[in-house]
């Protein structure tokens, strides 16, 4: 088995999900806090920041192959002089990422001989991916919001062009955000455009940034909307936005127990 080193997260997450584990990647104490799941082992060794990682230390572990995707071809030179890359896409705007996510487990799996192993995690994403939608046709009549929240005023909003949204489709629910995904450092939609379906619930992924839990709380416009005052608001722990198929099945799990087990108020 070649000694693989990941740069990109979802690759990354693809390469453990065939069961082989990079002997390097980037920002792992991000990755722990944000993704949580795969758990990376403290064997793994933190080449710093995903976009300017540590190619003295990178040399210096001898890889065999390193894993990117397209946000990191301006690495690929330097990269190429270290060892031979693989570079598949994930995200692009505009198009639904998890069949991406699915081909890049299948493309690896060749590429590392372990293409017994991708038949059957692709079998079993397809058995989970059943169950679940068979849970939740119940739920499957209102519309659905997916954000993480930015600030008090702010959030990001997922569409069917991310993973959350795409996983959410698949599950037979229905997005209540029309538009394409914003992918920008800061949380470009402002809050009381999810007033818009006012029988949607909105699903909040991942934690609250500290400074604007107190204020969200007490925020005229957030405690307006008609999903808050009904309490159809559920918080998901932690997920990867922009990682491969473990990630969207981490979302297709949690969604679904939150919703069953009814857990629309915000904690």
């Amino acid at each position: 088995m070649p000694r693989l080193a990941a740069i990109d997260w979802a690759m990354m997450e693809t390469a453990i999900a065939l069961g082989v584990t990079p002997i390097a990647a980037t920002e792992l104490i991000q990755f722990r806090l944000d993704a949580v799941e795969p758990v990376i082992p403290s064997s793994v060794v933190d080449l710093g920041l995903r976009g300017t990682p540590n190619f003295e230390l990178l040399h210096l572990l001898k890889p065999e192959l390193i894993l990117i995707s397209p946000f990191y071809t301006r690495h690929q030179a330097a990269l190429e002089r270290i060892a031979p890359i693989m570079s598949l896409p994930f995200y692009i705007r505009g198009e639904a990422p998890f069949a991406k996510a699915t081909a890049a487990v299948t493309a690896l799996g060749e590429r590392l001989g372990r293409t017994s192993r991708a038949t059957s995690v692709l079998a079993d994403v397809d058995v989970r991916l059943s169950s679940y939608r068979d849970s939740l046709e119940s739920f499957s009549e209102r519309p659905t919001y997916l954000v993480n929240v930015g600030d008090a005023r702010h959030v990001r909003v997922f569409g069917l062009d991310s993973m959350f949204g795409d996983i959410l489709s698949r599950l037979g629910l229905t997005n209540a955000w029309p538009d394409k995904s914003r992918y920008t450092f800061a949380a470009p939609v402002p809050i009381e455009h999810l007033a818009d379906q006012e029988d949607a619930r909105i699903i909040i992924i991942s934690h609250i940034p500290v400074e604007a839990r107190s204020t969200l709380k007490s925020s005229m416009i957030w405690n307006s909307l008609k999903p808050v005052r009904e309490g159809r608001v559920i918080m998901l722990d932690n997920i990867n936005p922009y990682g491969g198929v473990l990630a969207g099945m981490r979302f297709a799990r949690l969604l679904s127990e939150a919703l069953l087990s009814k857990r629309e108020a915000v904690r």
